[in-house]
Order: C-alpha cells, then sequence, then structure tokens
C-alpha cells in the first residue's frame, strides 16, 4: 500500500528533495497535501505534477494565484490555520515536517494526535516542544523518524541495538563557511559569505545557523529528545567533509558510523521507507578517491551559540525555547543587512540570561516564552541600531 504524504514547506530544500524521492517512487508514494510559504513558482509546479488534493500558502494572496495558474482545480487554505489543515488531513498517513521555524511545532503536534507518522526535518519542534511532543507520540502510537542526516545517522546505527549499551553519540558537523576563520574575521562577516556554505545546500535560515553552530546546538537538543540520551552522552565533532554523517559509540568501544555523500535525498527516503530501504539515484561514495576524512572538536570561543545550546538543553524548561525565538529575530535581522554576524550570539546570550525559566511548561507557556525572546531579542537589536 502506498504511503500518502503531506508535506510542510514543499518549496523549500526539504520538501523539493522529498517530492524527488515521490518522483524516482510512484508505486510507493503518493502526495495528498502540500504546504508552501510564497513561492507560487515552484508550488504551481507540485501541484501539476503531483496532483495534491489540498495546498496552502502563507497568504491568501499567494493561494489564489496558484489556483488561477493550475490546470486543475485544487481545495486551497492558508495561515496557520492552512499548515495544521494539511498536516492533519484524512487521507494522508504520513506527515514530512520540513518548515523552518518555531512554526512547525503547532502543525505537527496536530498530526501527532491525529495519529499521522512524522518524518521530522523541523527541530524547531523538538527544541521548543521536546517533553510534550514525545509524550504525545507515546500516547498516539506515533513513530517519529529524524530526517535530518545527523539523527538519521544515529538512528540507523542504533536499529536492533539495545539503548542501555550506548555510551555516547558523536553528531558531526562540517563546521559551516567559517569553520576556518579566525574570530577577527568571523565578525567582520557578510550576509553573502554566511550563506555560502561549503558542503550542502540550504535554505538562507539554516545556512546561517549552520555559520554560527547553533543549528548543531539545536541538533544537540533534538538528538536528547529523539533518542532519550542525557546531554553528557551527545558530542560534536567538526567533520570538514561531511561523509560521515553521526557516529554511534556502545560501552565496548565499539563505534558505527553511517557514511555516504552530502545529499539529503538519502535520509529522507529512509525516513519515507522506514524499515525498507528503496533504491536511489544519487551519486555514490567513491572511498578510494575521497582518500581522507578528517575531524577536530569544535572551538566554543568562535562559535558560543554550541555551548549556548548545549547550556540552555541541560536546563530545560522553557530556556530552549528562548535559545530559538532569540535566535530566530537575530538571524533575521542579519539576512535583512540590520546587523553584523556576531549580534547573533550576543541577542541570543542576552536573551538566555534574561529570562526566568518555566520548569515543564504547558504549550501556552512555550508560546509565552517564545513570544517575550523575540521581543527581548528586538528590543536587543533595536538598543544597536
Amino acid at each position: 500500500m502506498k504511503k500518502r504524504l503531506a508535506v510542510l514547506g514543499s518549496t523549500g530544500s526539504i520538501g523539493i528533495n522529498t517530492l524527488e524521492v515521490v518522483r524516482q517512487h510512484p508505486d510507493q508514494f503518493e502526495v495528498i497535501a502540500l504546504a508552501a510559504g510564497g513561492n507560487v513558482e515552484e508550488l504551481v509546479k507540485q501541484v501539476e505534477e503531483f496532483k495534491p488534493k489540498l495546498i496552502s500558502m502563507s497568504s491568501k494572496d499567494a493561494v489564489e494565484e496558484v489556483k488561477l495558474r493550475v490546470s486543475d482545480p485544487v481545495r486551497t487554505t492558508y495561515g496557520e490555520e492552512g499548515l495544521t489543515e494539511v498536516a492533519t488531513h484524512p487521507d494522508a498517513t504520513y506527515l514530512v515536517s520540513a518548515l523552518v521555524g518555531s512554526r512547525g511545532l503547532v502543525p505537527t503536534l496536530a498530526a501527532i494526535q491525529a495519529g499521522k507518522t512524522i518524518g521530522l526535518a523541523n527541530k524547531e519542534t523538538l527544541v521548543m516542544g521536546g517533553a510534550i511532543v514525545m509524550e504525545e507520540a507515546k500516547k498516539a502510537g506515533v513513530d517519529i523518524l529524524p530526517i535530518d542526516s545527523e539523527h538519521s545517522a544515529i538512528h540507523q546505527c542504533l536499529h536492533r541495538e539495545n539503548p542501555s549499551q550506548v555510551r555516547r553519540i558523536i553528531l558531526t558537523a562540517s563546521g559551516g563557511p567559517f569553520r576556518d576563520w579566525p574570530r577577527e574575521k568571523i565578525e567582520d562577516a557578510t550576509r553573502e559569505e554566511a550563506l555560502n556554505h561549503p558542503n550542502w545546500s540550504m535554505g538562507a535560515k539554516i545556512s546561517v545557523d549552520s555559520a554560527s553552530m547553533m543549528n548543531k546546538g539545536l541538533e544537540v537538543i533534538e538528538a536528547h529528545w529523539l533518542f532519550g540520551l542525557s546531554y553528557d552522552q551527545i558530542d560534536v565533532l567538526i567533520h570538514p567533509e561531511s561523509i560521515i554523517h553521526s557516529l554511534v559509540e556502545f560501552v565496548d568501544g565499539a563505534l558505527l558510523a553511517e557514511l555516504g555523500t552530502p545529499d539529503m535525498k538519502v535520509p529522507i527516503q529512509y525516513a519515507l521507507s522506514n524499515p525498507e530501504r528503496l533504491p536511489l539515484r544519487t551519486d555514490p561514495l567513491d572511498l578510494v578517491k575521497l582518500g581522507a576524512l578528517h575531524f577536530r572538536e569544535p572551538d566554543l570561543k568562535r562559535f558560543p551559540c554550541l555551548q549556548m545550546a548545549y547550556d540552555a538543553g541541560q536546563a530545560g524548561g522553557t530556556l530552549p525555547t528562548v535559545l530559538n525565538g532569540a535566535n530566530e529575530v537575530a538571524v533575521e535581522r542579519f539576512l535583512q543587512g540590520g546587523s553584523p554576524f556576531p549580534m547573533i550570539e550576543e541577542v541570543v546570550g542576552e536573551a538566555l540570561s534574561r529570562h526566568k525559566v518555566v520548569r515543564d511548561p504547558n504549550l501556552e507557556e512555550l508560546f509565552e516564552a517564545d513570544r517575550w525572546a523575540r521581543e527581548t531579542a528586538r528590543q536587543c537589536l533595536k538598543k544597536t541600531s
């Protein structure tokens, strides 16, 4: 039986690669519903090819333009409610949650409560609401399958292994475009330099997070919830080639690693086809041509956002939500050209230091912390402008 997919973020990098997997395996997957932001051109192409039953966009004007340009009628919705409607479409059995940022939490949680299997690329869902999300998934008997290449690698290495026999996991990081830059050069980094990731093709926000290593910090928090490990069991290594996507070390000293070329279709397809594997047209890994792999510890003085994420995760409560919300505001301002690159870590650090942590927050308290973090970040940025 085909898996019937709803995709949040269909015109982004993960969404486009998800649809390429569907394109290669039309006998395995069917597209039921798609949600996008404002990229009308790309969504029109997707609607024409995959014939979804429902589409959503960020605004009513955008979705009306899509309706005018597609050859066959399609049911439409828009805005935040539209995301949840797509995520919980009654004909879909599987949600690919590929939105960027905190907007992914509510529709992903709704899909869990509706009994959908989740392919998770929206790490903020677990950074903000990890305790709530994992508890709801347990109650609903829903699988959350990681799409991020690092978490997919850990998931594959843990297959049929006893979690109690894990000593630690090691998340690898490319180090981003500034991995070899001295601190003083990073302080003058431009938007274009931050977006120039050496290994992966990603959206603007994730690319900047990679440049600051906040992205890896968010992945540390996500790994804590996905695999039930303490933060002391989660390490990060800089691996410039991005060939080993992550590793698991067991109590006997054995290391298992997942290797592959930097191609997001591989972890996406594994999440979709799990527990089976399907053929995939992708460049094979040539170990002889590769020759050598390199590793080093991350420099937390050059990249303090990674340490902030560890500290926020260990503190728990609403602090990871504040970390994420303040970072989203600071990154957006940097992308708009309104602040220097180091302002991202300064704003996040200020928000974390001023926040009064709420322990065991409910969903309403998480969103209040998110609102507070964003307002605090804007105030910090206003002082420096």
